[in-house]
């Protein structure tokens, strides 16, 4: 199973800021030595292939270091070089992973990825470019045709970018199982929203995840964005998922790709629990499981 992870994934950022950076190293840490797994390093995706999704003049803004404080803001993140360079990379992670699985009819993996806030014009909540939907499209290309795509998003905040940027195509098909009440707080219209009341348990939680699973046209790709957040420790998740719960989720969702004959790229989204070991422990078993999933195939 190909796994796409770099250094660069670990942003340096400015002494306090709340985003848990060393998680990607942590994780990485984790699964290196996996039996079964080739690690790469993901090439930057092209500007031509960000143009598909994002509109001409942000992208060359955020390139550039051009955007404004408060689109900075609104961000989470301030600009830099390396910025930059982590955000073209882990959309060129998810890109390769999608073609790869495709060939393969199996699993991919991106140590990073799930940008799902990021819309057209901007970015927010810290996603600058949307890796998923950018992958969704030039896979497409590459087939020939706008072919079906499902998004999976168990990231516990919804998909709001990718629900925008999917809108009206039939060909793209989101599904996003969020918290009711938590970011963002305006929510757009993904394909299917099944939301989830704070304080919400595993069983509820695994429940809606069965039905919402049940409702998925078949596809021929599918991206899951497996978010750390939902657990029970989170400081942004407001869930109240276990270890054991969270690893429950990662099986129903690849057995059920599985099942349909679906490969699937899976990225890891957010998480941001205290102590951030636990959310590099819920990643690293989400790498087993899809690796346990790519070999069963």
């Amino acid at each position: 199973m190909r796994v796409y992870s770099t250094p660069l994934f670990v942003l340096p950022l400015p002494e306090g800021h709340r985003f848990p950076m060393e998680r990607y190293r942590l994780l990485y840490e984790k699964v290196v030595d996996l039996e079964g797994i080739e690690m790469l390093v993901p090439e930057p995706v092209a500007t031509a292939d960000l143009l598909r999704v994002h509109q001409a003049d942000y992208v060359h803004r955020a390139l550039a270091g051009e955007l404004d404080k408060m689109e900075q803001r609104r961000l989470g993140f301030p600009w830099s070089p390396q910025l930059v360079q982590r955000s073209l990379r882990s959309v060129g992670a998810t890109v390769a992973g999608a073609l790869w699985a495709w060939q393969q009819r199996g699993v991919a993996v991106n140590l990073a990825g799930g940008t799902h806030h990021a819309f057209a014009d901007r970015g927010e909540g810290f996603c600058l470019f949307n890796d998923c939907v950018v992958a969704a499209r030039c896979w497409q290309e590459e087939v020939g045709s706008r072919r079906q795509v499902v998004f999976i998003d168990c990231d516990v905040h919804q998909g709001n970018g990718t629900a925008a940027l999917c809108a009206g195509d039939s060909s793209l098909f989101t599904l996003s199982l969020h918290g009711r009440h938590n970011y963002p707080f305006h929510k757009e219209v993904s394909d299917l929203d099944l939301e989830l009341s704070d304080g919400c348990e595993d069983e509820d939680y695994l429940s809606l995840l069965a039905e919402g699973l049940e409702r998925l046209p078949q596809a021929e790709l599918a991206f899951y964005l497996a978010g750390a957040d939902p657990y029970e420790k989170d400081r942004l998740g407001r869930l109240k998922l276990t270890k054991e719960g969270l690893l429950r989720r990662d099986q129903m969702v690849l057995e059920h790709c599985q099942r349909r004959g679906t490969p699937v790229v899976v990225t890891m989204a957010g998480g941001y629990a205290e102590p951030i070991e636990d959310t590099a422990d819920i990643q690293a078993a989400t790498v087993r499981e899809a690796l346990r999933s790519h070999n069963s195939r």
